[in-house]
């Protein structure tokens, strides 16, 4: 009789477990503008917590009062930044946000084997499919998020496209809803016009104030951002510059 010969699944490595990213490839970007069918929570008091946290949370769980979401990679990519984080901030709870399908698949499963391979870690990051620029307020109260990552964001090279930037003062109005005060928004590019364009909003806008020098090599996470992502690591192989502008979110009213 012959041995039984068990299927092994291709879209995982051998030796890790991990997802391999090249049956999870997607479009660079995508039209935020566009219409796409997820499921979006219509408040934050929806955000289902015990299935991004099945470890920390219980199906019971009244999220109300308990550990919050403090920590936002918008177009999270592959992930890279939130697996990093992970064990950095292993108390604090953060979330990737991405709208591609496949590249937010990709994320889950990363997650999921990371999880299953160290246990105990990793269990503080997930990943979500959504629009980040219209359904912010569906998943952050006033003043919840601490960090905010925009880390190698769509250029939207045409003028007549700037208003998909996901960078833009309308926007910075929502984030700063978001962001408690003292908390830090992020951003990193490798196009200059871009990182010009994200610099002037953020410098321009009221509740926003830049980080100082000293600051920004005290900060742990500043390291990460040209570094801890796909696109990063692609920068810096082909030599390339990046542009960078880390702001705090300061008191006062949001207009």
């Amino acid at each position: 009789m012959m041995e039984r010969e068990f299927d092994v699944n291709p879209t995982r490595s051998k030796s890790t477990g991990l997802p391999r990213k090249r049956f999870y490839r997607a479009r660079a970007h995508s039209n935020p503008l566009s219409d796409s069918h997820f499921p979006v929570p219509i408040a934050p008091s929806q955000v289902d917590y015990p299935s991004h946290y099945p470890e920390i949370f219980s199906p019971l769980d009244r999220v109300d009062g308990l550990r919050k979401i403090e920590f936002a990679d918008i177009g999270c990519g592959f992930g890279g930044l939130l697996i990093s984080l992970a064990t950095l901030f292993p108390e604090t709870l953060m979330i990737g946000m991405e709208l591609r399908d496949k590249v937010t698949e990709y994320v889950k499963e990363r997650i999921l084997a990371l999880r299953t391979g160290n246990p105990g870690q990793y269990q503080n990051i997930s990943v979500v499919r959504t629009n980040s620029m219209k359904y912010i307020p569906n998943y952050f109260e006033k003043g919840q998020l601490k960090k905010m990552f925009f880390l190698f964001p769509d250029p939207h090279f045409k003028e007549k496209n700037h208003r998909r930037r996901v960078i833009s003062p309308h926007l910075l109005d929502e984030y700063a809803y978001a962001l408690a005060v003292g908390g830090i928004i992020y951003t990193i590019t490798d196009v200059e016009e871009l990182g010009e364009w994200m610099k002037s909003c953020l410098e321009s806008h009221p509740m926003f104030e830049a980080l100082t020098v000293q600051e920004l090599e005290d900060d742990p996470v500043v390291k990460l951002l040209s570094t801890a992502t796909e696109e990063g690591q692609k920068v810096a192989r082909n030599g390339g510059q990046t542009y960078q502008a880390v702001y705090r979110r300061i008191s006062g009213p949001i207009h």
